[in-house]
């Protein structure tokens, strides 16, 4: 209720005639498309945020993209904190779910590192951003893009102010924006749990078993995805091919961090091979960490289904990671969210199909972009009709919600069982 009453707001003020260059009211849809968009943190934009919306629009795409990001609870609790409220215990219930967290242990503490993590790597990335832009604009237009893209790139939302849905191609061969852009992304999808983990090791010399999991899968389907992008597009002259060594490297990484969620380009995704654009589909729908600003069904999701696959090749009953026995719950609740993103993705990809007059791999890419909260298209967003928009708007708010949540809020709520059945036994594979 939190999130669409956000996304409410900012549709109304989206459609305000301030708000786009034009001066007149923006369609309804269109204004919700581009409200759930920034509040889910995707990126997918009907209108080009950087000619189409005013200063006006655009601050209000980044205050939505800025609360939908660090979440809605989270917010709740900033203004509780800064007029002196007391937080109940039903608030750190929910705090405690927002979070993803098993315990209300340490919860409030955990939430004023949300804020204080978010506004310092925003601010550093600004400035270093604001430097290099600079160079190419005047100092008052490089400060306002600066910040304008370290939130947007932070919270893994992929909106950008360049126009004509350009992202960052231009700056390809630009080692600084690059590394900069790929630092915010990946620090904003691994989650405020791990950054937590990372700024106490000095004092605690330990790191946990979820942030452990989550470094590791992110750092190997980084360097993977790097790899594999590289092997199949190096000779592509859409895309690596007509870059030197450097900008090849540097694509290659850039379209590898990017499907964590955030929605930036720096080649033309429409140009890649069509194996790259499906192992692309792959990673979006991996996502980014739990407790993170991005969706997807999460590197910890991917990790315990991969690892109960091992074990069951290997005859083992448990999961061990990193020595550690994961318990049946988890293994549950990991193919409970897997099994419901994939039903929700190829059940929209499949009504799309026959809604929009586009090849299905450009729809299931669209979808699982709108799902994962990403923000990357092949060009279909523009495109989409009516009931398209609606589908995809829906598709993002219940992505960054998580299908378990939706189900959870929807589903019938969960009783004491009274008796167990027989055990029954069925032949498997």
């Amino acid at each position: 209720m939190g999130f669409a009453s956000i996304i409410l707001l900012g549709t109304l003020l989206l459609t305000l005639p301030i708000a786009n260059t034009t001066g007149k009211p923006l369609a309804f849809i269109d204004a919700l498309f581009t409200a759930t968009s920034a509040t889910c943190v995707t990126g997918l934009v009907v209108k080009d945020t950087g000619t189409f919306f005013t200063m006006f629009g655009q601050v209000v795409i980044i205050m939505l993209i800025q609360v939908g990001g660090i979440g809605f609870m989270t917010m709740a609790t900033l203004f509780a904190l800064i007029l002196k409220r007391r937080i109940s215990l039903r608030d750190r219930l929910l705090l405690q779910e927002a979070m993803n967290q098993n315990t209300m242990e340490g919860i409030v503490r955990l939430i004023r590192k949300v804020l204080f993590f978010s506004l310092i790597i925003e601010g550093v990335a600004a400035i270093l951003l604001t430097i290099r832009w600079s160079i190419d604009m005047p100092f008052g237009k490089a400060l306002y893009f600066g910040i304008f893209h370290a939130i947007s790139m932070f919270n893994n939302a992929g909106f950008d102010l360049f126009g004509d849905f350009r992202s960052l191609t231009g700056y390809v061969y630009d080692p600084l924006v690059n590394f900069v852009v790929m630092f915010l992304i990946v620090s904003g999808g691994i989650g405020f749990i791990v950054l937590s983990d990372l700024v106490d090791f000095k004092r605690t010399r330990r790191i946990s078993l979820h942030s452990k999991v989550v470094l590791s899968m992110t750092a190997f389907l980084i360097v993977f995805g790097a790899i594999v992008i590289f092997v199949f597009e190096y000779s592509n002259p859409r895309t690596l091919g007509s870059l030197n060594w450097g900008g090849k490297i540097l694509g290659s990484f850039f379209q590898s961090v990017t499907p964590r969620t955030a929605g930036a380009n720096t080649i033309d995704l429409g140009g890649m091979r069509q194996a790259s654009q499906f192992f692309m589909i792959i990673l979006m729908f991996i996502g980014a960490s739990p407790g993170s600003t991005g969706g997807g069904i999460k590197t910890t999701t991917f990790t315990i289904i991969i690892g109960a696959v091992i074990s069951m090749l290997r005859g083992r009953e448990d999961i061990v990671l990193f020595r550690y026995r994961l318990a049946q719950e988890r293994i549950f609740k990991a193919l409970t969210i897997t099994l419901l993103a994939l039903l929700l993705v190829l059940s929209v990809a499949m009504v799309l199909s026959t809604t929009e007059d586009s090849p299905f791999l450009m729809i299931l890419y669209e979808t699982t972009s709108a799902f994962g909260t990403v923000g990357l298209t092949m060009g279909l967003t523009t495109k989409l009709s009516l009931i398209g928009k609606i589908l995809i708007s829906l598709t993002m708010f219940a992505g960054r919600l998580g299908p378990l949540t939706m189900a959870y809020a929807l589903g019938p709520k969960k009783g004491k069982e009274l008796y167990r059945h027989p055990e029954g036994k069925i032949i498997i594979g």
